[in-house]
């Protein structure tokens, strides 16, 4: 084989396996989605930007306005999977200030000011 399909290869294996990891992790976001919206109704904030890591977190608030259940994806790569923020849990909506909660994370802050908001 030559040095041009051998480079073909190995490009199209890298392409496969990225679709791969990228579907195993929506199927992560989906499970831990399926179960956060059994604790209240969901609310879900993500940052901005195309070259600096991103984050995605999902709130569930019950009927009073109280934080019952959240996870946080945040990272540059397929391998980010959701994980539960503490600091969140019990908080009433309207008492959350986001850049007190995390104050060296703007990607968080900006995150869950959107999820608060709950605009599109």
């Amino acid at each position: 084989m030559d040095p041009v399909n051998s480079l073909i290869c190995v490009a199209v294996l890298a392409w496969i396996t990225q679709i791969a990891l990228g579907w195993l992790q929506i199927n992560r976001f989906n499970r831990a989605l399926a179960s956060l919206s059994d604790n209240g109704h969901v609310r879900i904030g993500r940052s901005a930007g195309r070259f600096k890591p991103r984050a995605v977190l999902a709130l569930a608030v019950s009927d009073e306005g109280r934080i019952t259940g959240n996870f946080v994806m945040k990272g540059v790569t397929v391998f980010a999977g959701p994980c539960s923020e503490e600091r969140l849990t019990g908080w009433m909506l309207n008492e959350i200030r986001p850049e007190v909660i995390f104050p060296a994370n703007k990607s968080l802050q900006e995150a869950l000011a959107l999820a608060i908001s709950n605009r599109r």
